[in-house]
């Protein structure tokens, strides 16, 4: 062996031998789980949004994404209300042309609604419906989504959460 590399194999051994290592604790990656998750509600108002970009964003914050501890296999997003929501926009035709499809579970039983339609029977369906459909399709998906409050109208049951205005820009 060569003598300078011998001198730090040497050298290494004494670290080893009297314990002088690194503290490796500083360095490991932190997990959020269920007791170390701070959540805290936010309140979305629909009126003049278009559907699928205020959806994603909601969504986001509903997943825990915008949180720097998001943990993929854990519920550490927050609870978002959503108001107005039968104020909503879509671009397009899609009023006329965006189909609803569900199935009623007999032969030729396959039932579609326009979202006119839906919007004049169910207001609030289309707000869940897109944003649902954002979520994972699992049980930690169906966790998130009950994180996820949507109200026709402006009035809400949560004042006591004091929830936190947020604004999308997009319009």
């Amino acid at each position: 062996m060569h003598p300078l590399l011998r001198g730090e194999y040497v050298l290494f051994k004494q670290i080893q031998q009297n314990s002088l290592t690194m503290n490796t604790l500083s360095y490991k990656t932190p997990s959020a789980n269920r007791e170390t998750v701070e959540k805290q509600w936010h309140l979305v108002d629909a009126e003049g949004q278009t559907l699928g970009r205020m959806a994603t964003q909601v969504a986001r914050i509903l997943r825990g994404k915008h949180k720097p501890d998001f943990t993929p296999h854990v519920d550490c997003g927050d609870h978002v209300i959503v108001i107005n929501a039968e104020k909503i926009q879509l671009t397009g035709k899609k009023w006329d042309q965006k189909e609803y499809i569900r199935h009623t579970g007999y032969p030729g039983g396959q039932r579609m609604k326009t979202a006119v339609q839906v919007m004049a029977k169910k207001p609030i369906f289309m707000v869940e419906k897109a944003i649902k459909g954002m979520l994972p399709k699992n049980k930690l998906g169906s966790k998130i989504y009950g994180n996820l409050h949507v109200y026709q109208g402006s009035e809400h049951p949560h004042e006591a959460q004091q929830p936190k205005v947020l604004n999308f820009n997009t319009k």
